[in-house]
């Protein structure tokens, strides 16, 4: 049938071959672009009225207010990176927003805690570095102003030898308390948040893209009982782009 209907169209043999290869390179084009690394996932959910977008880029680029992840003491001190170290999303966070001025930030802290309930209190002899006082996993601190706050949680507990760890349990809690806490202070404006979970205390047993699944999965069951914010932007830090397949990351935001 394609032959005859080939067939029957009066072209020159020189129309047929620009032809073929028009068609041709069309279809090339179409594979590259089906193929070139995706580096934004996003879908516009209609009920609840909410976007979700993933994207690879710079945490601290975005003009939105932050999800920081902390351990249960809010230990600050970077110090030789031997309690928090620089490089992580929480010591780039005090670099970035508090140009390391860590009297400051312990203060701001001190303040957003004062209403929190202290679990513990650990020895002086059992930890000689660092905070001692020890808060409920999923503990949020609420930083900044109304325009651009920093939701600093809970997620991990800190070991007196100075070695983060958190699982699935404490990262999906730590998940639900930051949709409380951006309910009750965020004012719907847009929540930008990293791959919790995913470096020093790296949760047991997912990689990256199961951990970024979680956190959407979280959100989404969230919303569902009330809209959080009108938007939610999962960042991915560039080095970590070819852990993700974000083609397979869209399709699951499909499912949702």
């Amino acid at each position: 049938m394609a032959l005859a209907l080939w067939a029957s169209i009066k072209l020159t043999s020189h129309d047929r071959w620009v032809l073929l290869l028009s068609l041709l390179g069309f279809s090339i084009l179409f594979g590259l672009i089906r193929a070139w690394p995706q580096r934004v996932a996003s879908r516009d959910f209609d009920s609840p009225d909410i976007k979700v977008r993933v994207i690879v880029g710079d945490l601290f680029e975005q003009q939105t207010h932050l999800v920081i992840g902390f351990n249960d003491l809010f230990d600050t001190d970077t110090t030789n990176n031997v309690v928090i170290n620089q490089a992580s999303v929480q010591g780039q966070f005090q670099d970035k927003i508090y140009g390391n001025d860590l009297v400051r930030l312990d203060a701001e802290l001190t303040t957003a805690l004062a209403s929190q309930l202290v679990t513990e209190a650990e020895d002086v002899s059992a930890k000689s570095v660092g905070k001692r006082d020890r808060y409920p996993i999923g503990t949020v601190a609420v930083l900044g102003d109304p325009a651009r706050h920093f939701f600093c949680v809970a997620y991990s507990k800190m070991g007196n030898n100075l070695i983060a760890s958190s699982d699935v349990d404490f990262l999906w809690q730590s998940l639900g308390a930051v949709w409380d806490a951006v309910y009750v202070r965020g004012q719907r404006k847009e929540v930008s948040i990293p791959i919790v979970g995913s470096e020093l205390a790296r949760v047991a047993c997912l990689n990256r893209e199961s951990l970024l699944k979680m956190i959407l999965l979280s959100f989404v069951a969230r919303s569902r009982q009330s809209v959080v914010c009108k938007q939610l932007t999962i960042v991915i830090h560039p080095k970590d782009y070819y852990h993700i397949n974000m083609l397979e990351v869209e399709a699951f935001l499909r499912t949702l």
